[in-house]
């Protein structure tokens, strides 16, 4: 057996090990290592200037408040707008834990619809309140007939376009349903929360504090998704348009797009034109959208499982992973587990190195899945191959293990606390056996692609197999060839 005591567990020996946890450090600072960095999270000139401009457009639109109302109330419905947007945003990215989004991306999302779409959708729905008023002679009555037809396309246009840009210039960020909610869920509460401080400041103005709780309870207790839910219809048919080319992606955000315009208009009619009945109609209405919503993430998660359970396998013989990671890749709370364990471990780096583990392994599935409909060219691939599955190879370099539990790693068993009820070494349903968990090489040496004996090596993955359709059973496209 091998003397891991001196060699350690990945054919690497100890000192190595903790040198290269501490060049490495998992500070993030190293190009190419950080899955975000293999993803270019990197904030461009061009988001720089959008988070600028949208701030500016922001404090137009706060100006816009402060003269209809004064500073004191001004202040207070910022507050009360700004209060519960931390919860609600912990909300929204609760559900983008299995492949979370670039903060970059969701930040500009989130300030688009605090500044540039609220500011846009003011603009113009002033400008029809004015001219239907104008038509009817009756400003009460035009405010009605602009609240349920004239502001739900605009609103949901402002909100809209930066989804689009988000299909034009970060088509692979969209991986699915998932994507599409959360960025659609960023952009809405930010217009939300926008909004919120000129209804706050209205109902100061016209029935005083009394008003001010009812508009509060409504706006921020039953109905704080509100926005989020509209243009959610348009985040989906965006992401799936993202995954197609031609005119079906067209017609779906097409569809898409009216669908959250009617269903705003019906909300904002309902309200306006039902009374309380015609208010409980429309939010048991949003209630059902959510359920559906949260069914189209869970599957959607599923859905990317069953992508690492898939791509990932044929990675097992260049020591990049085995049947126990891919047994705690597949669920959030063994992930959870997996961390947790690292840290107890590892202090903050081990964790560290497991949230790059996990993130890069996820990554990689959806990067074969984005290749196997088309969605990447070669060179790209090749590119993120290597980076995500060298940022792997590290991450396992400086997981932590006793030395106590070498022996039993030695033998294919997985250290207590990593992945408990993971299958039996070698014993992976519906697919071939595999190596032991940070085992020996095999009597046939080590595996092809450089590798040391033992373990994964960064930049020992060689070429193959981009642009092929997967085989059946685990692998596909991409991994390394046998």
């Amino acid at each position: 057996m091998r003397d891991t005591s001196r060699h350690g567990i990945f054919g690497i020996s100890w000192e190595r090990r903790r040198t290269a946890a501490a060049v490495f450090g998992y500070s993030r600072k190293v190009a190419g290592l950080d899955p975000r960095a293999v993803l270019k999270e990197r904030p461009s000139v061009g988001l720089i200037a959008g988070l600028v401009i949208a701030g500016i457009c922001a404090l137009v639109s706060f100006s816009f408040d402060i003269i209809n109302g004064d500073p004191v109330q001004f202040f207070i419905a910022l507050g009360l707008a700004v209060a519960p947007v931390p919860l609600l945003l912990a909300g929204v990215l609760a559900l983008d834990r299995m492949e979370p989004e670039p903060r970059s991306n969701l930040a500009f999302a989130f300030a688009w619809g605090a500044g540039i779409a609220v500011l846009l959708a003011g603009l113009l729905n002033s400008l029809n309140l004015v001219y239907v008023a104008h038509q009817l002679g009756d400003v009460g009555n035009a405010r009605n007939l602009v609240a349920t037809f004239g502001a739900p396309p605009v609103e949901e246009t402002a909100k809209g376009l930066v989804l689009l840009g988000l299909l034009w210039f970060r088509r692979h960020e969209l991986d699915g349903p998932t994507d599409g909610i959360i960025y659609a869920s960023m952009v809405g509460l930010g217009f939300a929360m926008s909004e919120n401080v000129s209804y706050y400041i209205a109902a100061l103005q016209e029935n005083g504090a009394q008003g001010l709780a009812a508009t509060l309870v409504l706006r921020a207790v039953l109905s704080p998704f509100a926005h989020p839910l509209f243009t959610s219809l348009i985040g989906v048919a965006v992401a799936y348009a993202a995954q197609r080319r031609g005119a079906a992606g067209v017609i779906v955000i097409v569809v898409g797009w009216i669908g959250a315009m009617l269903l705003h208009g019906l909300w904002n009619g309902l309200a306006t034109f039902g009374g309380l009945g015609g208010l409980a109609v429309a939010y048991l209405l949003l209630m059902l959208l959510l359920v559906v919503e949260l069914v189209v993430i869970f599957r959607d998660r599923r859905r990317i499982v069953g992508l690492i359970q898939h791509y990932l396998p044929p990675y097992e013989r260049n020591g990049l992973i085995n049947q126990a990671d891919i047994f705690m890749l597949s669920s959030l709370r063994r992930r959870r587990h997996a961390r947790a364990w690292a840290k107890a471990l590892g202090g903050r780096a081990g964790a560290r190195a497991m949230i790059d583990y996990q993130l890069a392994s996820t990554e990689l599935g959806l990067l074969h899945a984005r290749a196997a409909r088309g969605g990447v060219d070669e060179e790209t691939f090749r590119a993120q191959q290597r980076s995500l599955a060298d940022l792997m190879a590290y991450a396992r370099m400086s997981f932590p293990l006793p030395e106590r539990h070498q022996a039993d790693a030695a033998r294919g068993v997985p250290p207590p606390g990593y992945a408990p009820g993971a299958p039996a070494p070698g014993r992976w349903p519906g697919g071939p056996a595999v190596p032991p968990w940070y085992g020996p090489p095999g009597p046939g040496g080590p595996p092809s692609g450089g590798h040391a004996p033992g373990g994964p090596t960064p930049g020992g993955l060689p070429p193959g197999g981009y642009g092929q359709q997967p085989p059946p059973g685990p692998g596909g496209y991409g991994p390394p060839p046998r």
